[in-house]
């Protein structure tokens, strides 16, 4: 078994306020002062990444993410724990962080490798591959003052990975700039996963997290509430987003080897939801193409004066595919009385490539679930598409093509 490239050991960390000054300076170095007030933001935090393993860190602000990845990099002193680390971390963290607002592009990229430990000849070999990279043209000769946070974001990045690291770390930079140079950057990373980097991610997209990802780390006030797949984590995340004074949350075993994630407060519930074919059959594996109809049942527990059917098909790495609501569609149901009961028929063409895919429901007031969260119900159904009947094609849509071709 090949060795952790970092192993985080109960890592904790308080910021103290001290009674005097000479307090904060003899605790720098280990010894014990009066401390008029301590905050513990991070606590007994444990994972270990191995080689060529990619994590995604998520959770609200202020659950210790990016204090997370600072006493990782070394640029923060943990309270409590211990990190080991076997090998060269490349980190981009706070935008800009260690960039001098005065100096040029140019200059700052040979100052922050020089800091990263390279030599001025190794810069010099890629010093017009980082030029190239950033795509900043003239500006990468002016002073990092005239950039705009979008372009800052590109010089960091392209010399964070002018070298390939054993350890990639990321921090929400990459949701800084135009969606072209984020579709670069993530081309890189997977360039680097491919050959062994491993990386660790803070985001808040969930496609990202999950396209990207071997596992996730939720952190909640501090601590570390969930370490699993991607998808699971997200779908709790989700539920931890939704949650409100009177809701709760419940995580079961699913049929398919998943654990499942039910949020609300339980004034409406999803009773059944079956996909049906053409002759009215239920189905759990279904034709590409082929025409279906996805009926959900609901009960109102309690009487509801705005009621929004919402889902989400996903594919099998949690990823969105399609998904909409019945306030998008102007079929909202207004003052639901308590004991109702409500079928939806929902009609579409399954025009999806085959794999496996799962629905999730969403029962609230509007057209999102931070209002009210009745229920939040993930992997509500699962089911297969296969291609019987179509010609070969690949990817998670169907899109048969009309071609025209002539000769000239």
């Amino acid at each position: 078994m090949s060795r952790p490239l970092l192993v985080v050991n109960e890592i904790g960390k308080a910021f103290r306020d001290y009674r005097s000054e000479w307090g904060r300076f003899a605790g720098w170095f280990g010894f014990n002062a009066r401390v008029k007030s301590e905050t513990w933001v991070l606590r007994d935090i444990s994972f270990s990444v191995a080689p060529g393993e990619s994590i995604g860190i998520v959770g609200h602000n202020g659950a210790g993410k990016s204090t997370l990845l600072k006493l990782i990099t070394g640029t923060l002193q943990a309270t409590s724990g211990t990190v080991a680390v076997n090998g060269r971390i490349a980190a981009i963290l706070e935008l800009g962080m260690g960039f001098s607002s005065e100096l040029s592009g140019r200059a700052n990229v040979y100052h922050s490798a020089g800091l990263m430990g390279f030599s001025r000849q190794a810069i010099d070999s890629v010093i017009d591959e980082i030029e190239a990279f950033a795509e900043i043209g003239e500006y990468f000769d002016e002073p990092v003052r005239t950039y705009s946070s979008g372009m800052q974001m590109r010089v960091a990045f392209s010399v964070a990975t002018a070298f390939r690291p054993e350890i990639l770390i990321v921090d929400e930079a990459l949701s800084v700039g135009d969606t072209y140079f984020s579709h670069k950057c993530f081309k890189r990373i997977r360039e680097f996963r491919e050959q062994g980097t491993s990386l660790l991610i803070v985001s808040h997209d969930s496609s990202a997290v999950q396209a990207l990802c071997d596992r996730a780390l939720l952190l909640e006030s501090g601590r570390l509430m969930k370490d699993g797949d991607p998808a699971t984590v997200m779908d709790l995340y989700n539920a931890l987003i939704a949650e409100r004074e009177n809701s709760t949350i419940n995580i079961e075993s699913h049929a398919s080897g998943r654990e499942q994630t039910v949020s609300g407060t339980g004034e409406a519930s999803v009773e059944e939801i079956v996909l049906h074919n053409m002759q009215g059959e239920p189905v759990e594996f279904v034709d590409v193409g082929q025409p279906v109809t996805m009926r959900i049942r609901v009960a109102a527990n309690k009487y509801i004066p705005r009621l929004v059917l919402g889902y989400m098909i996903k594919d099998r790495l949690g990823q969105p595919v399609f998904g909409t609501n019945t306030h998008h569609t102007k079929q909202v149901l207004e003052n639901v009385e308590a004991g109702s009961k409500i079928e939806y028929r929902i009609n579409f063409p399954m025009n999806f490539g085959p794999g496996g895919y799962s629905i999730s429901t969403a029962l609230v007031s509007t057209d999102t679930h931070l209002v009210n969260n009745y229920e939040w119900r993930d992997l509500a159904l699962v089911f297969r598409v296969a291609n019987l009947s179509r010609m070969d094609f690949v990817g998670t849509a169907w899109v048969p093509p009309t071609i025209e071709t002539s000769r000239t």
